[in-house]
């Protein structure tokens, strides 16, 4: 890693679990959507979004459909000034064409994008100014009906469900919901999803459906990608 950050495109897929760096890690979406969880914050960087996660801070992730993410390992200290619990993880509107220039140079082995591109992208994020720089901390009062809220997800799987799909059937932001659900189930709200996808998997698997048919029914990209599951599921039990 140079002085200002080593930049690469990343793909994203299934969750490889939670995890943290010792730098900081700068995401800009390109193209599908990425859900993480941030120290218990939800994010989705979606085309056009961002999110920017501290040294320390574990974190996770998944993309049911596949993601394409330009992202910056940095050491550089003012990113610390882009990261926070109250800072929003929406690049401003300079980062984003120069994001998109930059991924097609690395794609183009182009030697200035990795050598100018950290600190020109540290430069665009930082000059720009927010008036939404600031956002409000969970709602901690209302009452989440969560087996309710189980059985609505069981009816959902026939599509790409989200941490921000959950979030707005109990009317909360993606953050707020997975403060809540760290605080109420134990567990990051990612893993929540996950378990309840798993565990109507597993439900319908014992009524004899073949594998392929219960990825169908639950989301799942390929009856490869269930049964990867359902042995991690094993493996930690």
């Amino acid at each position: 890693m140079g002085p200002n950050g080593l930049l690469s495109l990343r793909r994203y897929g299934a969750s490889p679990g939670s995890h943290s760096h010792d730098h900081f890690q700068i995401l800009l979406g390109l193209s599908g959507a990425l859900d993480l969880e941030v120290a218990g914050r939800g994010v989705r960087v979606a085309p056009g979004g961002g999110c920017v996660i501290a040294p320390g801070d574990r974190h996770d992730f998944e993309s049911s459909r596949g993601s394409l993410c330009l992202v910056l390992d940095s050491a550089h200290p003012d990113w610390a000034r882009c990261t926070g619990q109250r800072r929003s993880t929406k690049p401003p509107a300079d980062a984003l064409p120069l994001a998109h220039y930059l991924a097609s140079a690395l794609q183009q082995d182009r030697p200035l994008a990795q050598t100018y591109g950290p600190a020109l992208l540290l430069e665009a994020w930082l000059d720009s100014t927010h008036s939404d720089c600031s956002t409000p901390g969970p709602t901690r009062g209302r009452t989440i009906n969560w087996p309710a809220l189980q059985q609505w997800a069981a009816q959902q799987w026939h599509r790409e469900l989200t941490v921000a799909d959950l979030a707005a059937q109990v009317h909360l932001s993606p953050s707020q919901f997975s403060a809540r659900c760290r605080d109420d189930q134990g567990m990051g709200a990612m893993a929540w999803l996950r378990g309840l996808r798993l565990a109507q998997a597993r439900v319908l698997r014992s009524t004899g459906m073949t594998v392929a048919e219960v990825a169908l029914r639950t989301g799942y990209r390929s009856p490869s990608a269930l049964t990867a599951a359902l042995r991690r599921a094993e493996q930690h039990t």
